[in-house]
């Protein structure tokens, strides 16, 4: 499989982060609006940064360098309240966009470690 751009990879791993969350998130209610009050609870830049940062433990070297090259990547911060956790965002959705498209037991192995924060208080 070709190797893309990381800007590639973070754009698949928010499409597909969005679908994963949204799975999970239609049998928590039939209200349409609260459903999507709950999805965008966990798409989210502040949701996906503190994701990152539960799942830094257990990164392969090969990850890290992955999510180092991703926080380097110039973006448009124009709109953005806060550079460092749209950085950080991006460099979750790159490393699900790469383990998307790379290697799915390896997405699988980290969505099972982030499924137990997918939850309503």
């Amino acid at each position: 499989m070709k190797v893309l751009n990381i800007k590639n990879y973070a754009h698949i791993g928010d499409a597909y982060w969005e679908l994963y969350v949204r799975e999970h998130t239609i049998f928590m209610t039939e209200n349409l609006k609260k459903l999507h009050e709950i999805t965008v609870s966990f798409v989210n830049a502040s949701f996906q940064s503190e994701l990152l940062e539960k799942l830094k433990d257990i990164l392969t070297e090969e990850e890290l360098d992955l999510i180092r090259r991703a926080g380097n990547i110039k973006t448009s911060t124009v709109r953005r309240i806060n550079r460092n956790l749209h950085r950080t965002a991006t460099e979750f959705e790159v490393l699900i966009g790469y383990c998307y498209l790379h290697d799915k037991a390896r997405l699988d192995e980290l969505l099972s470690k982030i499924e137990k924060f997918i939850t309503i208080d």
